[in-house]
Parts: structure tokens; C-alpha cells; sequence
């Protein structure tokens, strides 16, 4: 018998919603044949089967939220096997899972294999959950001077991350382990807003992403913005013979194309902003793989143009428009959302006049666009009206300094201005 198990379709994935089954219990499957649709916090992806035989049994009902990863889903008979009957799995719940409580509540019992347990300096066996041990260990922490704060002080993920942040914190510091628990927000109630005067929408897994990502960003990264404005006349009239030059194609250049196109070459010509902050060191990337915003229900989701300095403008109109549009119906790859080196942020669109966006992780800089519009200038000392576009990035200052952000910048509203030279 072979347990299917929930599969991490992304590196950061812990759980998912098993959406829908497309086989059932005395189907025959082959490797490749599509099982069954997972939705994770930013896509709905197919999961495909990867050994021959028949569906003994479906242990996780579709619907279901919260499945943790590699818990097994389904089991599979292969030729010559006997079916034997397996328990139904639970559905998730958010409490600590059966088997880690079971561990945590009986201290003196040996731990799984899977699951050595370290000693303290008092002997003490040291109680932890395997991806807080493969943590700790990637991270080069020594799990005897971390201080659990799970169920019965079992050593949880929070603990690690803590103390890889601070150093190892020793058990006798009570006030440190109060630190790093997560600040507790009060209920509606709490703050006076009296039940039934709301409707209240629970939140899905890609909004609890946005919230846990975008609150670690602006709370542990040190930011600042920069805020230039760019005459888009030039660029303007430059898009409309473009366009007219790629009718014949199909391919409709916007605006937010050149952007990225000039964003990209920016990031090239300036390599320290192309850049992400890491323990280790300040990554230097070797190409720039621009992220995108795009709004879709629920939240919001970034697909990549990967190498953008190397792509035409029609190369990049052409992907932006299929990446948005797989992004809204939720079937982008993890790959083609997961590892850009910048970001851009575009509401002009929505008559935003300038805003400053959050970081995303572990990007060195994000730009945020906004809205092309007829203000007045002054050139040659004479006053006159030109189409005004306000851009502000903002700055991981670990990585990316005041003189660094300006100098992008500068490179960039020479590209915008003069079209040209982006396309030489």
C-alpha cells in the first residue's frame, strides 16, 4: 500500500485546501494522471499521480481546509498488493495536531525515530517538532539553549525563528520568551464595535498570508521611500508608434510594459538596488526578475518576468498579460510568482496619485506607481503643462541606501522621459 500524501507545491507551504478529488475509490491511475486540485495561498494547483494503481480509499474529504503538509490524503494499491483498510483522516483542525500533542503530553516517553531528542545540560531530554529541529539546523542553533514555548514546552517553529533572531535564548529568560510571542489583537467586541452591527468574512489562506507576510515586513525591515516624478510626454507618444508597429501582431503595449522594461534596465545599469538582504550577506542578483502586482479576488499576487532586461517590449507585453491573467484565475506555477528580485506596484490605473508600498520579501525594493496626469512645469523657465507620472520606491535600507535608491532612480526617469534609450 502507498500513502498519497499533501504535497508542498511551494517552498513556505504548511497547509492546504484539498479542493476537489477527480479520481475515486476503485479508480485506476496511472503516473501523471491529475488526482486532484489543491489550493494554496496564492494559486489553485493540480496534483498529479505519480505511481500506477488503484484508489483504495480517500482519507481526506474534498473541501477541506488546513491539511497540513504531508499528511496523507489518499492510499494507492499496486499490482500484487492486498488492500487493507486504513483509519479516515480528521479533518484539520487548528489546534496542535494529534500526533505532536500525543509526544507533548507524554514527556518521558521515547521520542520517534524521526524525532531524536537532544539532552539538556541537566539531563533533560529536549522536546521539538521536526521542522523546528531542520530549522535549528539550517540555522546552526543549538536546541538545548532554546526555550519551548509549545505544549508542555515542546520547541515549535516561533521558538527557533526567535532565537535565530536574538541569539539562543536560555530557559531562565521568561522575559525574552514574552517578547517573541506574536502581540494579541482584540476582539470587535473588545474595542466596542457590538456583535451583530457586522458581517463578518473568515479569513482564507492567501489573506492570512498577506497579513503574517506584509506585518513581518514592515515591522522588521528598515524602510524609507524615495519620490521622483517623471514627464511621460515622450513616453507616451512613443507607446502610440509602438503599437501601431505591432498591430499586425495582436500585441498592445501599456504603459506599465515600458515600466517594468525601464525598471529592469535600471536595476542592470545600478546593480546594488538589484539586491536582497541576508544573514549571510547581500545578495547581488545576477539578472532582474521584475514582480508584478496584480489585484485578484481575495488579495493579491505578484507573477515575475523573469530576465525583463532581456526582453523586447512585445516579449513583455505579451507575458504580463498571460501572467495577469492565469494570476486572476489562480493558475500560476509557484515558480512564476515566488523569487523576484523587485517589485512593481502599479494603481494609476485607479487614479492614485502616489503611495508608498510595503516590501515584499526579501526583495531589496519595491516602486509604486501612480496616476499620469496633465499638471503644470516648468521648462526653460517658462511655465507649461506635461503629463506627470509619481513614482516612489521604497528602500530596504540594509541593502539599498539613500545614494543607491537615487541613483536608480535618476537611471530610470531617464529611460521614462526618453524612450529610446531603453529600447537602443
Amino acid at each position: 500500500m502507498t500513502d498519497i500524501l499533501m504535497p508542498a507545491l511551494s517552498p513556505t507551504m504548511e497547509e492546504g485546501v484539498l479542493a476537489k478529488w477527480h479520481v475515486k475509490v476503485g479508480d485506476m491511475v496511472k503516473a501523471g494522471d491529475v488526482m486532484a486540485e489543491i489550493e494554496t495561498d496564492k494559486a489553485t494547483m493540480e496534483v498529479e499521480a505519480v505511481d500506477e494503481g488503484e484508489i483504495t480509499e480517500i482519507l481526506v474529504a474534498e473541501g477541506t481546509e488546513g491539511v497540513k503538509v504531508n499528511t496523507p490524503i489518499a492510499r494507492l494499491k499496486q499490482d500484487g498488493e492486498t488492500a487493507a483498510p486504513a483509519p479516515k483522516a480528521e479533518a484539520p483542525k487548528a489546534e496542535t495536531p494529534k500526533a505532536e500533542t500525543s509526544k507533548a503530553e507524554k514527556p518521558d516517553a521515547e521520542p520517534a525515530k524521526a524525532e531524536p531528542a537532544a539532552k539538556r545540560a541537566d539531563g533533560a531530554r529536549v522536546f521539538a517538532s521536526p521542522l523546528a529541529r531542520r530549522l535549528a539546523e539550517q540555522a546552526g542553533l543549538d536546541l538545548k539553549a532554546v526555550t519551548g514555548t509549545g505544549p508542555h514546552g515542546r520547541i515549535v517553529k516561533r521558538d527557533v525563528e526567535a532565537a535565530g533572531k536574538g541569539g539562543t535564548r536560555p530557559a531562565s529568560a521568561p522575559a525574552a520568551t514574552a517578547a517573541a510571542e506574536p502581540r494579541k489583537v482584540q476582539s470587535l467586541a473588545q474595542m466596542g464595535i457590538p456583535d451583530g452591527s457586522y458581517d463578518l468574512i473568515p479569513l482564507d489562506g492567501m489573506r492570512k498570508a498577506i497579513a503574517r507576510r506584509l506585518t513581518d515586513s514592515f515591522r522588521d525591515v528598515p524602510h524609507f521611500p524615495l519620490t521622483i516624478d517623471c514627464d511621460i510626454d515622450g513616453l507616451l507618444a512613443s507607446r502610440v508608434r509602438v503599437n501601431a508597429l505591432l498591430e499586425t501582431q495582436g500585441i498592445k503595449v501599456s504603459v506599465n510594459d515600458f515600466i517594468i522594461k525601464a525598471s529592469a534596465m535600471a536595476l542592470k545599469a545600478v546593480p546594488e538596488a538589484n539586491a536582497s538582504y541576508s544573514p549571510e550577506g547581500i545578495a547581488l542578483h545576477h539578472h532582474a526578475d521584475v514582480a508584478m502586482a496584480v489585484a485578484i479576488d481575495g488579495g493579491l499576487i505578484t507573477p515575475i518576468i523573469r530576465k525583463a532586461e532581456t526582453k523586447t517590449l512585445s516579449q513583455i507585453a505579451t507575458e504580463s498579460k498571460d501572467l495577469a491573467k492565469r494570476a486572476r484565475e489562480r493558475k500560476l506555477k509557484p515558480d512564476e510568482f515566488q523569487g523576484g528580485t523587485f517589485s512593481v506596484s502599479n494603481l494609476g490605473m485607479f487614479g492614485i496619485r502616489s503611495f508608498a508600498s510595503i516590501i515584499n520579501e526579501p526583495q531589496g525594493a519595491i516602486m509604486s506607481v501612480g496616476a499620469g496626469e496633465a499638471r503644470p512645469v516648468v521648462k526653460d523657465g517658462q511655465l507649461a503643462i506635461a503629463t506627470v507620472m509619481t513614482v516612489t520606491l521604497t528602500c530596504d535600507h540594509r541593502v539599498v541606501d539613500g545614494a543607491i535608491g537615487a541613483k536608480f532612480l535618476q537611471v530610470f526617469k531617464a529611460m521614462i522621459e526618453n524612450p529610446v534609450t531603453m529600447l537602443a
